[in-house]
């Protein structure tokens, strides 16, 4: 039974192994060194923490991130509880409702982007020839340029996530019985009584776990701003780790990388993860605090 159990895990074990520990280690190890990609790399020690602390496209970026993130999980979170509890009604033609909400999830961040593009390109986009089109705006909104490319981006993450979240709410109350809502209400509670009373706390362990999926998720995400803005305009959408990206594989577009710098892009994917493991570290603590004070 042991052998059999251990032979099941071998290949997630092995998967782990390659793709999670062995990388986490040799990033360890280049973080001391100065190595470019070819060459033999000089061991130089702390000196590319030195220059990472007054890199400031790197700071620059971090603040960029927790603005992408902080509006990403302020729109998802409560828009996605209330497509769940919308869904979780006995509607005609639910099931499609949900199935269209969640197709987001699946789709690549490359198809999304370019959608998006086209939807928000500045000179003919869907949306400025709609504007223009009812008198809402006199002229085309730049959605891409320094003033709006933040809240575009924000935008597209919250179209992408929103089904995904939303289903995992939608499974948090089904689980929770009819009997408890019909009871309140025989009690007297109305409906946003019943919602806020009830629903609410025995959604509990689902909220905690969506919150912290939420914060990890928004802290890493870069895909579609790669895409979309390359971290432009003027490094407005750069962030943590699209830029960790252009380190390691920089491409002739980037503007703010022009060499491949894998000792350095180790020291700051280091920090870019302790950084993402101290917030989501936070978050579970004052969460196991709340549980044992109510």
């Amino acid at each position: 039974m042991k052998l059999s159990g251990t032979l099941f895990a071998f290949p997630s074990l092995l998967l782990t192994l390659m793709f999670t520990v062995y990388p986490l280690f040799w990033v360890m190890r280049y973080m001391f060194y100065d190595y470019k990609g070819f060459g033999v790399p000089r061991f130089i020690g702390l000196d590319n923490f030195r220059t990472l602390a007054s890199d400031q496209l790197f700071w620059h970026s971090v603040s960029n991130t927790f603005v992408y993130a902080g509006g990403k999980m302020i729109v998802t979170l409560p828009l996605s509880l209330i497509m769940a509890v919308i869904l979780n009604q006995a509607l005609k033609g639910r099931q499609l409702l949900r199935a269209i909400y969640f197709m987001p999830t699946i789709i690549s961040s490359s198809v999304i982007a370019v959608v998006f593009f086209i939807i928000f390109n500045s000179y003919n986009g869907i949306l400025n020839q709609f504007l223009l089109k009812f008198h809402i705006v006199s002229k085309g909104i730049n959605w891409l340029g320094p003033d709006y490319a933040m809240l575009t981006a924000i935008i597209i993450a919250v179209w992408g996530a929103l089904g995904n979240y939303m289903l995992l709410f939608l499974a948090g109350l089904q689980g929770i019985s009819n009997e408890v809502n019909e009871s309140a209400s025989l009690d007297g509670a109305n409906a946003i009584q019943r919602f806020w009373y009830i629903t609410i706390p025995m959604l509990g362990p689902v909220l905690q776990m969506v919150i912290m999926l939420l914060i990890i998720n928004s802290l890493k995400s870069y895909e579609s701003i790669m895409l979309l803005t390359d971290g432009g305009p003027i490094g407005k959408t750069e962030v943590m780790f699209l830029y960790l990206y252009r380190l390691l594989f920089p491409t002739p577009s980037a503007s703010t990388v022009l060499l491949q710098q894998i000792g350095y892009g180790s020291a700051v994917g280091f920090v870019s993860g302790l950084i993402v493991g101290a917030i989501t570290f936070g978050y579970f603590y004052l969460s196991r605090r709340l549980n044992r004070i109510y």
